[in-house]
C-alpha cells in the first residue's frame, strides 16, 4: 500500500466534510468531497485517491452499498474505505466491515484516532 495523499470524503452533510477538509488539509491530504453514494462511486474511478472516507446514512445510494459497489469493482477495490458514520450499533459495524471497508469509526470522530489510523492502514 502506498502511502496515503488523496482523500475522497464521502458525507451529504456540507459541514461535516468541511470539518474534514479542514483537519485533513492541515495534515498534509489532498482533499476531494462527494455527497451521495452515487457520486462516491463516480469520483472513486475518476479521482483514484488513496483513501475513502464514507458516511453511512445518505439519501439515494448509502454508504455500505457504495462501499460494496467500489471494493468489488476491479478498478478501485484496492482503495481503502473508512466508515465514519453515527450508525453505533455492532451489527451495522459487522455489516460495514462485511461490505469491505477496513475500518469504522463512529461520530463524533475523534480526529487524533483517525489521522493515526490512516497512517497505519495496511
Amino acid at each position: 500500500m502506498m502511502p496515503v495523499h488523496k482523500i475522497l470524503i464521502v458525507d451529504d452533510s456540507a459541514t461535516e466534510r468541511q470539518v474534514m477538509i479542514e483537519t485533513l488539509s492541515k495534515s498534509g491530504y489532498e482533499c476531494v468531497t462527494a455527497a451521495s453514494g452515487d457520486e462516491a462511486i463516480a469520483k472513486s474511478r475518476s479521482e483514484m485517491p488513496d483513501l475513502i472516507l464514507m458516511d453511512v446514512v445518505m439519501p439515494g445510494v448509502n454508504g455500505f452499498q457504495a462501499t460494496r459497489t467500489i471494493t468489488r469493482d476491479d478498478a478501485t477495490r484496492h482503495i481503502p474505505i473508512i466508515m465514519c458514520t453515527g450508525k453505533s450499533a455492532e451489527t451495522d459495524k459487522v455489516w460495514g466491515l462485511r461490505q469491505g471497508a477496513r475500518e469504522y469509526l463512529i461520530k463524533p470522530i475523534n480526529t487524533q484516532d483517525l489521522l493515526q489510523r490512516i497512517v497505519a492502514l495496511p
